[in-house]
């Protein structure tokens, strides 16, 4: 079966756009970039449910454009991987392949415990990090966050003006098992900001309180001295659906 891109969904949530508006938007950026692409809702449905796993570079070069975000990070494969299905004559997007992680014979796999519950939903999320340039102030960064939960698989974007320092978006690839949340996260500052649009990222591990309404742990980045940085992170439930209503109620600074 193929395996749901959960990342592109969040993201595009996260853009308060629908499937079509989000390919609308792809179809302009190739416009606007002078690469034009045919960009449909229903490739955007076929990316999202894994059906197309890779796509091509008119498409890829589009989609970084809306979303602000490498390739890599929208739940799809290097770009060195997506470019083989470019053959110069407009060729089509990679499907599904029967190659994957080799395993040796006989070798046993680990299977991850089942999580408590299900965690989509918008999230309050702060971290608290230490500023060397301002004093070595202590400042927490804040986002409203669109989670979505696919199996032991949790993806999540922010809304667009939903954060603290404007157009600072954050990404978070997790995996569940049982109470422990594992994962990485991504974020994007404000090009007009302090950190003049510098792209921070690092891994994340917390723990899932058993109400579901709650994540706490710590996480882990470089700073800009190649020191190793570490800060709180929480989580906190602020509404359990993610329909479009709820999305606009809450793309809006955290207070």
């Amino acid at each position: 079966m193929a395996t749901p891109n959960g990342t592109l969904r969040a993201v595009r949530m996260g853009l308060l756009m629908s499937q079509g508006d989000f390919a609308r938007a792809i179809r302009q950026a190739g416009d606007l970039a002078g690469a034009p692409n045919d960009a449909s809702k229903r490739l955007v449905q076929r990316w999202e449910s894994g059906t197309t796993t890779a796509p091509r570079p008119v498409y890829a070069r589009a989609l970084e454009a809306v979303t602000g975000l490498p390739i890599e990070s929208l739940g799809f494969p290097a770009p060195t991987v997506a470019r083989i299905a470019d053959d110069g004559h407009g060729g089509h997007d990679l499907q599904d392949s029967p190659l994957g992680v080799p395993v040796a014979d006989g070798a046993p796999t680990a299977q991850a415990a089942a999580p408590r519950g299900n965690y989509s939903g918008v999230w309050l999320s702060a971290y608290e990090y230490v500023s060397s340039g301002r004093g070595n102030q202590v400042l927490t960064g804040k986002h409203h966050v669109v989670l979505l939960q696919h199996g032991n698989r949790l993806t999540g974007r922010s809304l667009p003006g939903a954060s603290l320092h404007p157009d600072s978006p954050l990404t978070l690839d997790l995996q569940i098992e049982g109470g422990t949340v594992t994962g990485t996260w991504t974020e994007q500052t404000a090009g007009e900001g302090y950190y003049r649009g510098a792209r921070y990222f690092g891994a994340i591990q917390m723990l899932a309180e058993p109400t579901g309404r709650r994540m706490a742990g710590k996480w882990v980045g470089f700073g800009k001295d190649f020191d190793v940085n570490t800060g709180p992170w929480e989580l906190r439930l602020l509404d359990s659906s993610t329909d479009k209503a709820t999305l606009a109620a809450h793309n809006r600074p955290p207070e």
